[in-house]
């Protein structure tokens, strides 16, 4: 029990009396660990307790088959190749596994990312993962997750690095929250599940990333002196210190659905977890993932994630990736700390080649389930053309790339990605109906994002011109196409005879002008158009809310001649919007990252070819300074474990914080308008089972954890009425406040049910919502369990986190 009390205490100084902790020294040339025992750790710095030995794969779940399949296979390897089977190679792909000819495996190929297959031509860019959680749908999360599938598998690729539950949210600020679905862990939860069964259904490898606690850019990898070498760390990079509850309640949770969901695959994150790196931490690795969660697939590291070799295994890292020289980066040379390191530590006894089997096995039985074995697409030539991560001349090892080049795989998915944006498009404001447009006269369009691309396939910050359709990194797309703004636009104003009057694309010249002058004419139009864009990327976090290219000026300035502006923004997610309650500006959409066919959606939307449904998956805040959690930056101390970031909000993020300290925001979470209206009524909780104890029945850890977790105790049932004049999809929200027996921090409300639902106007219809075990539960830090406080809850049922308009209460475990 101790040990677990430590494990995610934030702890200033603690004596340790006989346990092993995750904050040991290396000696990454000796390939040994050393762990410290009767030790004083001194603080401040978070701390793990050692899980040791790695759990051996079973194939529980509906792996066995596939599970003998691939202990058949590693029985066959000699010791090297057992290497390879576990070290990356540079190749074609952006991850690969050398093939082994006389077992007919012709390798794995892995590749970037959660919105699109990146190192491929012909294929199609996605909206984002932000994006889709807007749409709080689970038949859209599916199928963008099984179109995205079938074109990895087309090109060849076994493994697609996607989707992500880390960062999940918690800084308003991260770089990379616009990869990931939700400040939320419960539509996290279920947009990475349906995301990995639409994956793995169309026959590809679904990675779950980045694990965990992988909430912020800054400083998420050692900084290294000049010399360029792994033992010359100057610092080591940050070190997210999270206590129990918190990880198990909001970090862990959208990972226990992935887990459930039977994913392939787990993605160490970059930066420490609680003093030691994610990729060599074995509480989180061993305990959480594969004890806990019941995890039956292998654990990869991030790209150059890996800091050490025995260590990192024994903690439960079974791949490297990417391998190779460069493995930690551009500017520091370092072999694998895998591959040949691997046969040596097997050979003179520091590695059990038991664990070694046992990550082939982990590695081989997806891989077998999903009968990957049988007559699968290589890899397309033209990846490696298009590789710059790791180009032909640093490849160490021969590839047989004798396959068609240059496939199109994007099939008939232009016209799904174009619905799934339009449905995902949030309307935050339409002040006198001001949307859709009814064939206005005169329209007028402004800011830089309006326009077309012409800087290449590719976004970048510094590109001032062309619309906004995904952010940057190994998370993007290479766009073959992309429809903008201002062409969708203009197509449909040809053809309901409306006048473009002007364009003006220019924001430094929209905000140091007069409006009226740039237009030169006497009547303002109709509607004035303002895209606004933000930019977000993998190894920066945003350095402030505002919209890009002073966007904010620019709809003042537009506002200030236009007493009908509507104002569009492409964003990666949390903006301040300080125009929000200007007289003239009519209306707002929030359009994240749409995809490929962006202007196509938006113009859908503007003009009520589909009413639009999307739903914040965050909070947006009246100031950006009302935000709690920012990323750690800015250490100005020089020592090497310097970096800390202490998760002290603990499970106050995003609505959770707000609501706890009553604070007023703009848009809360879930929000979101239609061109219609909804009511609730008749919310009724009927019990599904005789009793409900504390505690769950101890079952056999199945993948997602103890299958008592998951079993209904609840439905909660309510009839929608589409209340208003046209056609519309509502997004009932089901939140649940916790009895007071509860432990202290736990938020006023949490999200545990929703539901999307299309009704023709004066329509009703019951919606469902199944309350689970984990659901009503707590994570108990004594007694190491999720447990079903004492006393009344609270139900409750509307269309965000702030309107609630159907109140149930139930009391599950008598006193």
């Amino acid at each position: 029990m101790a040990a677990h009390l430590l494990a995610w205490g934030l702890l200033a100084a603690t004596t340790v009396t006989g346990q092993q902790y995750d904050s040991g020294t290396r000696d990454a040339d000796a390939f040994s660990y050393v762990q410290p025992r009767n030790t004083t750790i001194l603080g401040p710095y978070g701390h793990s307790p050692a899980v040791y030995p790695s759990p051996n794969a079973t194939g529980s779940g509906g792996w066995e088959t596939a599970l003998v399949q691939a202990q058949d296979f590693v029985a066959q390897l000699s010791l090297d190749e057992k290497a390879d089977m576990v070290t990356g190679q540079f190749g074609p792909c952006v991850g690969n596994i050398v093939a082994i000819p006389r077992l007919n495996f012709s390798g794995l190929c892995l590749q970037d990312g959660p919105l699109s297959i990146r190192v491929a031509d012909y294929a199609s860019v996605f909206p984002a993962g932000v994006t889709v959680a807007s749409t709080w749908d689970r038949q859209v999360l599916y199928e963008r997750g099984f179109a995205m599938g079938q074109e990895f598998k087309a090109k060849g690729a076994h493994v697609a690095l996607s989707p992500v539950a880390g960062p999940l949210g918690r800084s308003a600020y991260s770089g990379r929250n616009w990869e990931g679905f939700a400040a939320d862990p419960y539509l996290t939860g279920v947009a990475m599940e349906h995301t990995i069964q639409g994956h793995q259904d169309a026959g590809v490898q679904a990675t779950a990333k980045h694990f965990i606690g992988n909430e912020q850019e800054t400083q998420r990898n050692p900084t290294f002196n000049s010399s360029g070498t792994v033992t010359d760390i100057i610092q080591e990079a940050v070190s997210s210190n999270i206590d129990d509850r918190t990880i198990h309640e909001i970090y862990l949770w959208p990972f226990a659905n992935a887990a459930r969901a039977k994913v392939a695959s787990f993605m160490c994150s970059y930066q420490r977890l609680n003093g030691s790196y994610a990729c060599e931490n074995s509480k989180a690795l061993n305990g959480l993932l594969k004890e806990e969660l019941g995890f039956q697939g292998y654990v990869m590291s991030d790209w150059g994630g890996t800091h050490s070799g025995v260590a990192s295994i024994e903690s439960g890292l079974d791949m490297d990736m990417p391998g190779g020289l460069g493995s930690y980066g551009t500017n520091v040379k370092a072999g694998s700390f895998f591959g040949g390191n691997v046969t040596r530590a097997v050979t003179n006894g520091t590695l059990d080649e038991s664990r070694l089997d046992d990550m082939i096995v982990r590695i081989m039985t997806p891989y077998y389930w999903l009968n990957q074995d049988q007559d699968f697409p290589s890899v397309d030539p033209s990846s490696a053309d298009i590789n710059t991560f790791s180009p032909r001349s640093s490849w160490l090892r021969e590839f047989n790339l004798t396959g068609e080049r240059s496939r199109d795989v994007r099939g008939d998915h232009g016209p799904i990605i174009r619905r799934h944006a339009a449905e995902a498009t949030i309307l935050l404001k339409n002040k006198h109906n001001a949307l859709p447009l009814k064939a206005p006269k005169t329209i007028a369009v402004f800011g830089n994002d309006a326009g077309e691309v012409v800087t290449g396939p590719l976004n970048q910050d510094v590109f001032e011109y062309g619309t906004l359709a995904a952010g940057g990194g190994s998370g993007t797309g290479r766009f073959t196409y992309l429809v903008s703004p201002l062409s969708a636009i203009s197509a449909r104003a040809q053809q309901t005879g409306t006048k473009l009057v002007q364009n003006w694309l220019n924001n430094t010249q929209i905000v140091s002008s007069n409006v009226s002058d740039l237009l030169a004419i006497p009547t303002p139009p109709e509607a004035c158009l303002v895209f606004l864009k933000t930019w977000a990327e993998e190894a920066a976090d945003r350095e402030h809310l505002n919209v890009d290219f002073n966007g904010a000026e620019v709809v003042e300035s537009v506002a200030a001649f236009c007493n009908n502006t509507i104002v569009v923004t492409h964003s990666s997610g949390i903006n301040e919007l300080p125009f929000a309650n200007h007289p003239n500006v009519t209306a707002i959409l929030a359009a994240h990252y749409p995809g490929q066919e962006s202007g196509n959606s938006i113009v859908d939307v503007l003009y009520g070819d589909v009413n639009p449904s999307g739903h914040l998956p965050y909070t947006i805040a009246r100031n950006g300074s009302d935000y709690n959690a920012p990323p750690t930056t800015a250490v100005s101390t020089t020592g090497r474990y310097d970096w800390q970031s202490w998760f002290t909000e603990r499970l106050e993020i995003d609505y959770r914080y707000f609501d706890a300290h009553n604070i007023p925001v703009l848009y809360e979470f879930g929000f979101g308008l239609s061109y219609t209206t909804f009511n609730l009524s008749n919310i009724a909780i009927e019990p599904l089972v005789d009793s409900i104890p504390s505690a769950p029945e101890s079952l056999p850890i199945q993948p997602g954890g103890n299958p008592a977790l998951w079993e209904p105790l609840y439905n909660v049932s309510v009839s929608v009425t589409n209340s208003g004049p046209v056609q519309g999809a509502a997004v009932p929200q089901l939140y649940v406040t916790f009895p007071d027996s509860t432990p202290s921090g736990t938020p006023p409300r949490q999200l545990r049910g929703f539901d999307k639902v299309l009704l023709d106007k004066g329509e009703s219809r019951t919606v469902s919502f199944e309350l689970m075990r984990r659901d009503l539960s707590y994570w108990d830090i004594v007694s190491q369990e999720w447990r079903i406080p004492e006393g009344e809850f609270v139900v409750r049922v509307g269309f965000s986190s702030r309107d609630l308009r159907e109140v149930v209460r139930v009391t599950p475990v008598s006193s």
